[in-house]
């Protein structure tokens, strides 16, 4: 196809993080692959992606996190090679080949791990909000482990943003996770009044937490970390509601949707940084 290369998912890939790295959009990446579900990515999936004017090569070919064949694919895509050569965009590359390698392999790094935290962040909420409707035996250790991922986050922010960034990150996080669970019981008590004065605080304190974010990285905006962070709480809180009304399905099905949630959160966090620190 004119213009586009051909891309092999690996793990922990997702349409999202792929329109950063092709500069180009998610709705793009779905338009050209109708028949694949983008909540459901699998390892060797071939796709199809058609980069953005400003994707600049080559990739960084020695860094084994990346693909190791889509420098020859794209240099096998004679037109567009050719195109871009015409253009000087080999020749006027924004980052230099050294850059281009720290930013990727950083960029790789980042992403395995910040996917790791938010993927335990969710998994240990779900359990903690099954232990709290169930009462279930390992509440308190479950409630323990969930909040560790507090600390975890502050730990992997800390190397860029210094201590006191990184703990009133792990301060408002702290808040995130406990207010969470007053909004479970709330929800079980069927008080109506109380549910709304917690999910205003739930609401105050992911504004809070978007507005660090968004004060410490150029690349990030408050505003995007608020409709992130947003879309989390409502992902969660109708969760939440399913559970407690046994609507068992709706509640797994949502799950799918708070992880892949979740990873699109991973994915900014480590494009942001990978932005301001590499090279």
């Amino acid at each position: 196809m004119n213009g586009t290369i051909r891309y092999t998912i690996r793990p922990y890939d997702t349409f999202w993080m792929l329109a950063q790295v092709f500069n180009t959009t998610v709705e793009s990446i779905m338009e050209l692959n109708p028949g694949i579900d983008p909540r459901n990515l699998q390892v060797g999936q071939v796709i199809t992606i058609r980069p953005g004017f400003q994707f600049y090569p080559p990739y960084p070919i020695n860094n084994n996190m990346m693909h190791d064949n889509m420098m020859n694919n794209m240099m096998g895509n004679n037109m567009m090679y050719n195109g871009m050569m015409n253009n000087g965009m080999m020749n006027n590359r924004m980052m230099d080949n050294r850059m281009m390698d720290d930013y990727y392999g950083m960029l790789f790094d980042l992403t395995e791990y910040f996917r790791l935290l938010w993927q335990q962040h969710i998994f240990w909420t779900r359990m903690v909000v099954l232990g709290i409707i169930h009462d279930l035996p390992e509440l308190e250790a479950s409630t323990q482990r969930l909040l560790r991922g507090a600390t975890d986050f502050a730990n992997a922010l800390r190397p860029f943003y210094g201590d006191a960034t990184a703990q009133t990150f792990e301060n408002l996080f702290r808040d995130h996770i406990t207010i969470a669970a007053e909004i479970v019981n709330a929800s079980i008590a069927g008080d109506a009044n109380q549910v709304n004065a917690i999910w205003q605080r739930w609401v105050d304190n992911a504004n809070q937490i978007a507005e660090l974010l968004g004060n410490i990285n150029p690349n990030w905006t408050t505003e995007d970390w608020s409709a992130m962070l947003m879309e989390h709480l409502e992902l969660l809180a109708n969760n939440v509601n399913d559970l407690i009304e046994h609507n068992y399905q709706a509640a797994v099905n949502g799950f799918d949707d708070i992880e892949m949630q979740a990873l699109e959160m991973a994915d900014m966090m480590a494009e942001g940084i990978a932005l301001q620190f590499a090279g």
